[in-house]
């Protein structure tokens, strides 16, 4: 239970990062930072490998490229979800994407989380 709460603020901290770097992603509080975490966990947990299995010739003939668009739209649906989080546009979502996950990476490979 505490693994999960550890890394539910890690991700809302990291959401907030996101917002603040790429211009069109835009976290407004706290709150909007922690309610998006875990929509974006929800929608990770269970829209996400349904769309894996649905896109996943397209993922094969990109060479696994277009998990990165799978990404992007769990970011926007989330966006659509949670009120003071807001994504403006299909190319802010995907370079947020793209930062959230290196970023989580990143905190993963230091801290082991």
């Amino acid at each position: 239970m505490i693994q999960f709460a550890v890394h539910l603020l890690v991700s809302a901290a990291l959401l907030a990062v996101v917002g603040k770097m790429i211009t069109g992603i835009e976290v407004e509080d706290v709150s909007s930072a922690f309610i998006g975490a875990l929509v974006l966990g929800f929608a990770n947990a269970v829209i996400r490998p349904i769309l894996v299995i649905l896109t996943f010739p397209i993922t094969i003939l990109t060479l696994g490229l277009f998990i990165w668009v799978v990404n992007a739209f769990m970011l926007m649906l989330t966006a659509a979800f949670v009120p003071g989080f807001e994504v403006r546009g299909f190319k802010a979502a995907l370079f947020g994407s793209l930062m959230l996950g290196l970023l989580n990476f990143a905190v993963s490979i230091l801290f082991g989380i």
